[in-house]
């Protein structure tokens, strides 16, 4: 019964795929653009931002193309099965969404700047989809590492949300919760900057048209 409602409904805990201690698959050390280890180890001074905006292939070439932005990793995230592959998180019975790692230095691009890309880049009044694309995998979702970044994430919302109802669009779904407590799993090794592996390949990434104001401390401020 679980399977055939999956896919527009978040497993619990007790409901999820039980996974495995460890990742049944390697990781590839370098970002096959900008050069970078994948994983670490970063240089000081950098931070860490988690995006879930659709299909992470086209997520993930919006940031590696941002200036400031140091690597990208896309994975799955908010879920409750420990080290899922893509086919599970596909079947929607581990309740991660696809998400993108950014490591960004916060001297050339600001947090908000990133929320500015991620806004942008989708459709976050969709739900459990993303255009064509459809599953809890491809929920909307924002994991913050920091009270300023949850606090700047809030504010971005909710000023956001202010133009898109004004452009005549719907309530902003994204899920906005501390990445602490969430961990990011790595994808396989293929999906990793796959569109530059592919670069005629399915992108998924479209937006409102409705641009996000930056800079500002609250809605209407």
């Amino acid at each position: 019964m679980l399977f055939g409602r999956a896919k527009n409904h978040l497993p619990a805990p007790e409901e999820a795929l039980k996974g495995r201690p460890e990742p049944s698959y390697a990781v590839p050390e370098r970002h096959t653009v900008l050069g970078t280890p994948l994983a670490g180890p970063c240089p000081e001074g950098l931070e860490t931002a988690d995006f879930g905006m659709g299909c992470f292939w086209g997520a993930e070439r919006v940031f590696w193309q941002t200036e400031g932005v140091w690597t990208t990793l896309v994975g799955y995230q908010g879920g409750s099965t420990p080290h899922p592959t893509y086919e599970e998180v596909c079947s929607g019975l581990t309740g991660h969404t696809e998400a993108v790692r950014v490591v960004y230095d916060p001297a050339k691009v600001s947090y908000a700047a990133l929320l500015k890309r991620f806004w942008e880049n989708h459709d976050p009044t969709q739900g459990f989809r993303q255009g064509n694309d459809t599953g809890t995998q491809y929920r909307s979702a924002l994991y913050t590492h920091t009270d300023a970044q949850a606090a700047e994430a809030e504010s971005s919302r909710a000023a956001y949300q202010q133009v898109l109802t004004a452009a005549g669009h719907g309530t902003i779904t994204t899920e906005l919760l501390p990445a602490e407590g969430r961990p990011f799993y790595p994808a396989e090794a293929y999906h990793q900057q796959y569109l530059d592996k592919n670069p005629a390949g399915y992108c998924g990434i479209g937006g409102t048209g409705v641009a996000c104001p930056v800079g500002v401390a609250a809605a209407g401020d």
